[in-house]
């Protein structure tokens, strides 16, 4: 149990961010929010701003492959926002609006 709350201490502050907003405990499964499989990148889907709305948990191949595509964002942003509304996560609609609308113009 000792270990278990080190590596919790030790963790990012965003992984904390991410897993107390969905309530995860680091002995969770926390699936891909593309894939539903293992989860194991917490993606800044927009910027490096630590909020909820703003981090994803994906595998590492979906991290390498859409991470920084701007023509993918809105992808990341809809799915994203789905996820958390799904699990019950309260989230500011306005902020994922905004981000939305800077980049619905890659996605075309």
């Amino acid at each position: 149990m000792i270990i278990i709350l080190l590596n919790y201490k030790n963790m990012k502050y965003h992984t904390k961010i991410y897993m107390a907003a969905l309530g995860y405990d680091e002995t969770d499964f926390m699936p891909c929010e593309i894939t539903g499989r293992k989860g194991v990148d917490i993606h800044h889907i927009v910027s490096r701003e630590n909020r909820i709305e703003n981090l994803m948990l994906l595998t590492r191949e979906k991290h390498v492959e859409l991470g920084e595509i701007k023509s993918k964002m809105c992808y990341l942003l809809e799915t994203h926002m789905d996820f958390l509304e799904t699990n019950g996560v309260k989230f500011d609609y306005l902020w994922f609006n905004e981000q939305i609308d800077k980049y619905i113009s890659y996605a075309n």
